[in-house]
């Protein structure tokens, strides 16, 4: 063998002495795999309203509970009611663990019910939890405070009309306005194209609307100058069983009908708050990242530091986990046929 051959040879081997001592990428902990990482945090409505205040309250704590503590950002990015997210997360992002997103609690659901537009097994996804199953939170049909309407009963056929702000079709706030209208028979003008809660409140303060269906919480986190100085008037509420303590004179949409109907509908329709805040990544995580993401996420919903700066922004703190997730959406989907296919029907009112 010439000398050249030698040390061809002899490099030859030390590479592959090099490559059998390097461990193989799965082989990476979780906490090596986020160490110095960026981790984006998309979410699926614009800046200002609930979704995005409580992912940008996420952002600033989740990190400390993954191994390796990674930098968390959020990009916001609208569209079809948080659909164009959902289908994003599922198909067009790193399925790695560097990609969550905050969703639109009823985006599951349109999966579930067969909406066209979501490109998505909602099954499938990796759901972290929820930061609330709306314990201590309501979805008010919320008027300016100056609004010559008083009581729900003032909007009943044949009373005065309101003009309400609503999003697209997947948005709550279009959903319930148009069940309130189409279901409860409430004299309700629907004015859609809005995008957000933050910009339905600048509406109703231009007099453009009268009002919007919004969530408690959205109000005392987003519009705190708002709920101090209660500059809005509450006349019903969905997403409860019972009237809530801070508003005992304000009826529930259950108490506004007694078609059996009508309530297997409102309770289909509800079923969304009960997964209010939900986080999740795409499908095809590895599973001991998948494992860490869930246990950090309800590490972070028992942090006092967390809690406390949750408390501040008005957010409802009642967690669950991805499990307890995942059952509500074995739920939505053990709804009988009938009631998805009369929801879906009222949906042509929402398009």
């Amino acid at each position: 063998m010439t000398a050249r051959l030698r040390m061809l040879a002899i490099a030859c081997c030390g590479v592959s002495i090099g490559l059998i001592a390097m461990p193989p990428a799965s082989a990476q902990s979780v906490e090596q795999f986020y160490k110095g990482r960026t981790v984006t945090l998309l979410v699926g409505t614009s800046p200002g309203g609930i979704n995005d205040i409580s992912a940008r309250l996420v952002a600033r704590h989740f990190g400390r509970f993954v191994p390796g503590t990674p930098s968390i950002v959020v990009q916001n990015n609208p569209g079809a009611g948080g659909l164009v997210t959902a289908n994003r997360l599922y198909h067009n992002v790193e399925k790695d663990g560097t990609v969550l997103a905050k969703l639109e609690r009823a985006v599951p659901q349109l999966a579930i019910q067969g909406d066209p537009n979501a490109q998505f097994d909602a099954m499938k996804l990796l759901w972290l939890g929820s930061l609330s199953s709306y314990a201590d939170d309501a979805y008010l049909l919320a008027i300016n405070a100056r609004h010559p309407v008083t009581a729900i009963e003032e909007i009943r056929p044949g009373g005065k009309a309101l003009n309400l702000g609503a999003d697209s079709a997947a948005s709550s706030n279009l959903i319930f306005a148009v069940i309130a209208k189409e279901v409860l028979g409430l004299n309700i003008n629907v004015v859609r194209g809005y995008t957000g809660a933050a910009t339905l409140f600048l509406a109703m303060a231009r007099g453009e609307i009268d009002g919007q269906f919004v969530g408690l919480s959205s109000i005392k986190s987003g519009q705190r100058e708002l709920w101090n100085r209660r500059g809005f008037r509450a006349l019903m509420a969905f997403g409860r069983t019972a009237r809530h303590p801070d508003f005992p004179d304000v009826p529930i949409g259950r108490e506004l009908t007694g078609d059996r109907n009508a309530l297997a509908l409102i309770d289909f329709a509800e079923l969304p708050f009960f997964i209010a805040l939900p986080f999740a990544a795409p499908p095809g995580v590895p599973a001991d990242r998948a494992r860490a993401l869930q246990a950090a996420f309800m590490a972070m919903c028992r942090d006092q530091a967390f809690l406390d700066d949750a408390e501040k922004l008005g957010i409802d703190m009642s967690p669950i986990d991805g499990d307890g997730v995942l059952k509500m959406l074995v739920k939505f989907a053990a709804t009988p046929k009938d009631i998805i296919a009369r929801y879906n029907a009222i949906g042509g009112e929402r398009k």
